[in-house]
């Protein structure tokens, strides 16, 4: 109550007439971050709810906080630190700045853009500002995380109006141009491990021996080389299981990820392909390797750039499954196809759309025709 009285005594100051009134859309930034708006809407067809989009960003927040802190223990386990406390802390020391470049460098465009608009503040990149530390190696350079977070928020999101108007997923806008950008700090032998040990990920050293060290149990417990959100398959279905339960994600992507994974890594087994094949293991190895499970639950459902037809959530995530199993065999030397198969089917689910919507016009003009 203390607070909420605060704010109400200092909003005139930023309201219109007021000294600091060029700052009224961060200070309503901040306002509604505090507390639920009390604005509702005069006109149109709308969904009146208690939720905004800043309550369902937190929720995704709070879903990937598993797979994080498991990253930030995994980072001090592959150094070598003993200890659950003392590799967690080490994990924690060396991630906290990566947070905090990306948050700061991607708030202070958001916020000058809706200044500059007179906009409220888009809560998006709530979102994206974690994602993008926890999709990077944890050895890259600080000034790459901020370039690439400034190029995600210019290019990924404002360019195209903003929050819920952009076409590619801005997270991994982020590491596509570092890696296309900066390709020895992003990838190879000698960026995932901290400190004096390096390493490559796990399916680095797939593609070059078609083996690994590392046991089936390592992969999905989170115990094997990678970046800080993606190596524990287990963490990240903890994150799954809260999207599901709070509705936020679409079950129907998420699941037919899985599925087109799946399908494609037995066929590929099946007939013989050897490329990023894993010697005497299951091919359901391959989502548990790299950044599918965690592409398959946080940027594969992303409901701006995903399908929004539930025909087309089907079709659009067995193609993102099915096409980052693909790039993986097809081509070794680019071991990780997950972000190249989700931001290419990104810029297909439009036309998904389409295609279903207009299926069903033609379903159900034949339908009144045969009536008739």
């Amino acid at each position: 109550m203390g607070l909420r009285n605060l704010v109400d005594k200092i909003k005139p100051t930023f309201s219109e007439g007021g000294k600091l009134s060029f700052l009224h859309s961060t200070f309503e930034g901040f306002e509604t971050f505090l507390f639920v708006p009390n604005t509702t809407t005069t006109k149109g067809a709308h969904v009146r709810d208690c939720n905004d989009i800043k309550r369902v960003m937190i929720v995704v927040v709070l879903a990937l906080i598993p797979a994080l802190l498991m990253g930030m223990y995994n980072i001090g386990y592959q150094a070598g630190i003993e200890g659950i406390l003392p590799a967690f802390w080490f994990g924690f020391l060396k991630m906290l700045p990566m947070i905090i470049v990306s948050y700061v460098t991607g708030l202070a465009i958001e916020f000058a853009f809706a200044q500059k608009r007179k906009h409220e503040i888009n809560e998006g990149f709530l979102v994206s500002g974690l994602l993008i530390p926890m999709i990077m190696p944890v050895s890259v350079p600080l000034w790459i995380v901020a370039l690439s977070t400034a190029f995600a928020v210019i290019i990924g999101k404002e360019v195209f109006g903003g929050t819920g108007m952009n076409v590619f997923n801005p997270a991994l806008l982020a590491r596509a141009f570092a890696f296309f950008a900066y390709t020895p700090q992003m990838s190879g032998e000698a960026v995932w491990y901290a400190d004096s040990k390096t390493g490559a990920t796990a399916l680095e050293q797939l593609a070059t021996t078609g083996d690994m060290q590392w046991s089936v149990m390592d992969a999905f417990i989170g115990l094997i080389p990678g970046s800080a959100g993606e190596t524990s398959t287990a963490a990240i279905l903890i994150g799954a299981a809260i999207l599901l339960f709070t509705g936020v994600a679409s079950w129907r992507i998420m699941l037919s990820v899985f599925v087109g994974g799946l399908a494609f890594a037995y066929l590929f087994q099946a007939v013989g392909v050897e490329a990023t094949m894993i010697d005497d293991a299951p091919a359901y190895m391959q989502l548990l390797v790299g950044g599918f499970a965690f592409g398959a639950v946080f940027m594969a459902t992303d409901p701006v750039t995903s399908a929004q037809t539930n025909t087309g959530k089907w079709i659009y995530g067995f193609m993102v499954g099915a096409l980052a199993i693909l790039i993986r065999v097809v081509n070794p030397a680019y071991p990780e196809g997950m972000m190249l198969s989700i931001l290419f089917m990104n810029a297909v689910a439009p036309l998904i759309d389409y295609f279903v919507v207009e299926r069903n016009i033609a379903r159900r003009k034949k339908l009144i025709k045969n009536v008739k």
